[in-house]
C-alpha cells in the first residue's frame, strides 16, 4: 500500500502541475495512529518549486486522488503544514487479515526475483576463537540473508574467512617450535592462539624470527609438502570451532571462500593492474594503486612480491561477478574498514571487475563492556564468543526459573537457550547498527523492557489465551466486529510488516524490524487490558482470538527473520 500511495501520488503531481521530474518525497508510517497509517509530504517538497503554501497544494493533490483512494479503501486528511494523512477502511484491513490467515509465516513475503544478491559476513580468521567483536558481523548479515530471501532475491550467503597471509608463517614457524601434540589435541584452537602470541611476542624484539615467518609462509606459498600439511591441520581444527559457535547462534553460511582459495588467481589480478596502468611502482618496488581524488594509495603487493588482503579481496570480487553476475555484493564489516573498502571498490572499478554503485558495505559499531570500554580484550587476551553466549544462557536460566519453576529441567534448559540466545540477538539488532552497542545483561533479559523475552512473552502469552479459550480461531469472522480502538490499533500495526521488512532489508537497517516487534508486542498487551477475550460473546471472541493468533504470526515471522525462535510457555 505504501509504495502504491506514493506512485499514485506521483502520477497525480505530475499531471496536475505538468511536472516531468517529480522531486522525491516520502510517504512514512506515522508514529501516532491519529496521523494515520500513512503520511505523505509531497505538498512541503513542492511549496518552493510551485511557489504555493503547502496547505493549498495539499488540497488540490488531495481533491485529484478522490477517486483513486475510493477504488482503494483510503480515506484522507489534510494536517497542517501540509501533510496529506491516508486512512485505511475497516474493509481493507479485513483484507489484510484474512491474508495473514491464509499466508500465514509467507504474510508479506514477495515472489521470486531474476536479481542475484551476494552477501558476505562473518569471516574470522582460522587459528584464532570466534571472539566478542565477530558478534555483529554474524548476526547482522544473518538477518540480511533471511530478509533478502523473504523479499525474494536469490541469496548467496557467503563468509570469507582469512587463512592466507603472513601470520600463518608466524604460526607455522611457531609449531615447528613448541607445537605440543598432547595440548593441541585438546584444545587445538586454544594452543594455536597461544603459539601465535608467543611468537609474535618474541619476534618484536628478533628480526630473525620476523624473517624466519617470512620464509615458513613463502615455502607454504610455494607449496612446501610439510607446511601444507601443518596448515591444513590448522585449518580443519579452526572450521571445526566456528561450526560450534555457528551452531550455537543457530547460523548457516552455506558457501565458505576462504583467502587460500583465491591464491592462484592473485598474479592474474597484479598483471591486470600493471597492464591496465593502474597499478605503479611504489617504495622499494611495491605496487599501488592511486586516486583520482584524496583517498589515499592502495597497497596491492608488497616490495618483496607478497600480496595482500586487498589483492585477495580484488580477486574475489571479480570471481563472484564473474560466477555469479550479481546485482549487489554486500559486505557486512566493521567501521573500522570503511576506508578500505572505499580504496578496494574504487579500485574494482578501476578494474572494470564490478560497478561501485553494486557494492555495499555495510558497516557496524563496536561491541563495549558495562563500563563503555572495548569488549575485545581481557588483560590482553581475546574473549571468546561462547563466553558471552554460554553466561546469556545461564542468566536466562534463572528467568524461566522465576517465571515457570513448572516446567521439567529439560524443557528449562531448552527455552533458556532460546531466550538467552535471542536475547543477545535482539539487544544488538534493535540498535541503530552504525552506533556501538554497550553491553547490559540486566536490558537485555528484562521482562518489561525493549527485548527478545518481552516479544517473546507476548508470543507465548497469546498462545496460552488461545489454549485457555478452548477454541480454534477461525478465519470467518465479521470485521466490523472489531470497532474497539485497542483492536483496531492492533490490526492497523499488522498491516505494516511487509513495508518494514522492504524498508529495514533496502536500508540494512534490522533495527526497524525490531522495533515494529517491540510496537506489536506494546500494541497486544494495551489490547489485554481493555478488551475481554475468554468472556466475550461468542463471535466476537472468535474474532477477537483470530486477531490476536494473527497478530503471533507476524511475531514468529519477524523473530524468525531476527534469528531468534520463539516459545509458546516461558
Amino acid at each position: 500500500m505504501q509504495s502504491q500511495i506514493k506512485q499514485a501520488v506521483k502520477e497525480t503531481v505530475s499531471k496536475k502541475f505538468g511536472l516531468k521530474n517529480v522531486p522525491d518525497f516520502s510517504v512514512d508510517i506515522p508514529e501516532k495512529s491519529e496521523h494515520g497509517d500513512y503520511a505523505c509530504n509531497i505538498a512541503m517538497v513542492l511549496a518552493r518549486t510551485l511557489k504555493k503554501n503547502p496547505l493549498e497544494i495539499a488540497r488540490i493533490v488531495d481533491m485529484e486522488l478522490e477517486n483513486w483512494n475510493l477504488k482503494n479503501g483510503l480515506k484522507t486528511e489534510i494536517a497542517p503544514p501540509g501533510f496529506i494523512n491516508f486512512f485505511v477502511d475497516t474493509k481493507s484491513l479485513g483484507l489484510v487479515l484474512k491474508e495473514i490467515i491464509k499466508k500465514k509465516e509467507k504474510f508479506g513475503s514477495a515472489a521470486k526475483k531474476k536479481e542475484t544478491v551476494i552477501i558476505e559476513y562473518s569471516s574470522p580468521n582460522i587459528a584464532k576463537p570466534m571472539g566478542v567483536h565477530h558478534l555483529r558481523t554474524t548476526i547482522i548479515g544473518q538477518t540480511l540473508v533471511n530478509m533478502y530471501n523473504f523479499l525474494g532475491y536469490k541469496v548467496l550467503a557467503m563468509s570469507f574467512p582469512g587463512d592466507w597471509g603472513t601470520q600463518f608463517g608466524s604460526l607455522i614457524a611457531a609449531y615447528k617450535k613448541w607445537g605440543d601434540a598432547k595440548k593441541f589435541k585438546i584444545s587445538p584452537v586454544k594452543e594455536m592462539l597461544n603459539l601465535y602470541v608467543r611468537f609474535s611476542h618474541l619476534a618484536e624484539s628478533d628480526e630473525t624470527l620476523q624473517e624466519e615467518a617470512r620464509l615458513e609462509f613463502r615455502k607454504l606459498e610455494q607449496g612446501n609438502k610439510e607446511n601444507r600439511k601443518i596448515w591444513n591441520l590448522f585449518r580443519k581444527e579452526s572450521f571445526k570451532d566456528f561450526d560450534r559457535v555457528y551452531k550455537k547462534l543457530n547460523i548457516k553460511i552455506p558457501l565458505v571462500f576462504a583467502e587460500s582459495f583465491f591464491e592462484p588467481y592473485l598474479k592474474e589480478i597484479i598483471t591486470d593492474a600493471v597492464n591496465k596502468k593502474i597499478a605503479e611502482q611504489g617504495e622499494n618496488g611495491s605496487l599501488v594503486i592511486k586516486f583520482k581524488d584524496d583517498t589515499p594509495p592502495l597497497l596491492l603487493q608488497k616490495s618483496d612480491g607478497a600480496t595482500l588482503y586487498a589483492t585477495r579481496d580484488l580477486a574475489q570480487m571479480k570471481y563472484r561477478v564473474n560466477k555469479w553476475h550479481p546485482s549487489k555484493i554486500i559486505i557486512v564489516v566493521a567501521n573500522q574498514q570503511t576506508l578500505y573498502f572505499s580504496q578496494v571498490f574504487k579500485t574494482a572499478e578501476m578494474l572494470g571487475y564490478a560497478k561501485k554503485e553494486n557494492l555495499e558495505h555495510v558497516k557496524f559499531g563496536m561491541v563495549l563492556d558495562s563500563t563503555g570500554k572495548k569488549f575485545a580484550t581481557r588483560e590482553g587476551k581475546l574473549i571468546p564468543l561462547t563466553d558471552v553466549l554460554d553466561e546469556a544462557i545461564l542468566r536466562a536460566r534463572k528467568v524461566v526459573e522465576k517465571l515457570n519453576s513448572k516446567l521439567s529441567t529439560k524443557e528449562k534448559d531448552r527455552v533458556a537457550n532460546i531466550i538467552g540466545i535471542g536475547a543477545v540477538k535482539f539487544f544488538d539488532l534493535s540498535q541503530n547498527r552504525l552506533s556501538d552497542i554497550v553491553f547490559d545483561w540486566d536490558k537485555m533479559l528484562n521482562l518489561k523492557g525493549a527485548s527478545a523475552p518481552y516479544v517473546q512473552y507476548s508470543y507465548a502469552r497469546i498462545k496460552r489465551v488461545i489454549k485457555k479459550s478452548k477454541i480454534k480461531p477461525s478465519g470467518k469472522i465479521k470485521i466490523e466486529l472489531l470497532k474497539e480502538v485497542e483492536e483496531l490499533n492492533l490490526l492497523r500495526h499488522l498491516l505494516h510488516f511487509p513495508e518494514v521488512i522492504e524498508y529495514s532489508a533496502l536500508k540494512y537497517e534490522p533495527n526497524h524490524l525490531a522495533e515494529y516487534l517491540l510496537r506489536l508486542a506494546e500494541k497486544i498487551n494495551n489490547f489485554y487490558e481493555k478488551v475481554q477475550v475468554i468472556s466475550a460473546e461468542k463471535e466476537i471472541k472468535n474474532a477477537r482470538l483470530t486477531l490476536i493468533n494473527s497478530a503471533a504470526t507476524i511475531i514468529k515471522s519477524g523473530m524468525n527473520l531476527l534469528g531468534i525462535e520463539v516459545v509458546e510457555q516461558m
